[in-house]
């Protein structure tokens, strides 16, 4: 017995979505080739890790384009929620990677604090701006979707981090033009990792706490299961599992025991309506997709007769 609401929603974003992210990927495309050359050319680090987050990012925004491509597919038999997890999939790998750019560059700064090389300003600054702003344009064409599932969240994040880095490219550029000071470049590298991985370790949890099957965040099973046992004619939950599939699609299955005389009256149709309706209205996270099987007393000890232990608590 299941709940299944129509998520016409879901797929009204999926078409602008993936039109965002193509222009995003285009952007962040070219600005990576304009600061390799960058790098090249003025011999700085901080613009050539910027560089490798940029590729990163660029390489994120295509696994981002094709899971939002994938997401958008219909179920089929041997996929029952189609494609939706390639989102997660998506957002798992693009934070690894931020991660992996992020402690790297951490490193090679700190070791370039000791021994700077020589960097020229002029260059760097030229590239830091063209970083800018192509990252500020990316960032206005994802905003509006940034908020529709973990991979836009992800897509996002990634745009972000460049632009705070490119302005961290800007201000090196120009305290070595005034200063000279040359280890400006290494402390900008610094900075760029310092607002990397955080922001990766973060979503990486996320998508790991989703890839794991654990709770949806915000659900309380404790008050759930308390909340449907005290709907009237319910005796027992029992093997009551919460997990989520993608963003915005957390389901929920139970076991009810519930009064004999629901069967012989006929309200267990009925007690099912507000099963239902009670995991989608009454948490903070509403349910959409739930599956109940309703069952007279005499059957749950049939099911442990059978070695079927209760996993709900």
């Amino acid at each position: 017995m299941s709940h299944d609401h129509s998520h016409g929603h879901t797929h009204d974003h999926s078409e602008a979505n993936r039109t965002r992210l193509a222009w995003a990927f285009g952007i962040t495309a070219s600005i990576l080739v304009a600061e390799v050359i960058g790098a090249i050319v003025t011999g700085s680090l901080a613009l050539l890790v910027d560089a490798a987050h940029m590729l990163t990012d660029t390489l994120g925004l295509l696994l981002a384009l094709t899971a939002a491509n994938l997401i958008a597919r219909k179920p089929t038999t041997k996929r029952t929620w189609g494609f939706r997890r390639a989102e997660v999939l998506s957002a798992t790998v693009q934070s690894a990677l931020l991660l992996a750019v992020g402690i790297y560059a951490a490193i090679d700064a700190a070791r370039r604090l000791f021994a700077p090389e020589e960097i020229q300003s002029s260059g760097l600054l030229v590239f830091g701006v063209i970083g800018l702003l192509g990252n500020v344009l990316s960032m206005w064409i994802i905003s509006s979707g940034r908020n529709n599932n973990l991979n836009m969240r992800a897509a996002f994040l990634e745009v972000v981090n460049d632009a705070l880095g490119s302005v961290a490219v800007i201000v090196a550029a120009i305290v070595i033009a005034s200063t000279g000071w040359m280890q400006a470049d290494s402390v900008a590298a610094l900075i760029i990792s310092a607002l990397i991985v955080p922001r990766a370790l973060k979503l990486l949890s996320e998508t790991t706490h989703i890839l794991l099957e654990s709770t949806p965040r915000g659900l309380d099973l404790i008050a759930v299961r308390e909340h449907l046992e005290n709907q009237p004619g319910v005796i027992a939950v029992h093997d009551l599992h919460a997990s989520q599939i993608a963003s915005n699609l957390p389901v929920l299955t139970a076991h009810v025991v519930v009064e004999e005389s629901a069967f012989s009256s006929g309200v267990a149709g009925e007690l099912l309506k507000d099963l239902q309706k009670c995991v989608a209205d009454h948490f903070a996270v509403s349910i959409e997709h739930s599956t109940f099987q309703i069952e007279p007393p005499a059957h749950q000890s049939t099911e442990h007769q059978h070695g079927c232990e209760d996993q709900g608590h």
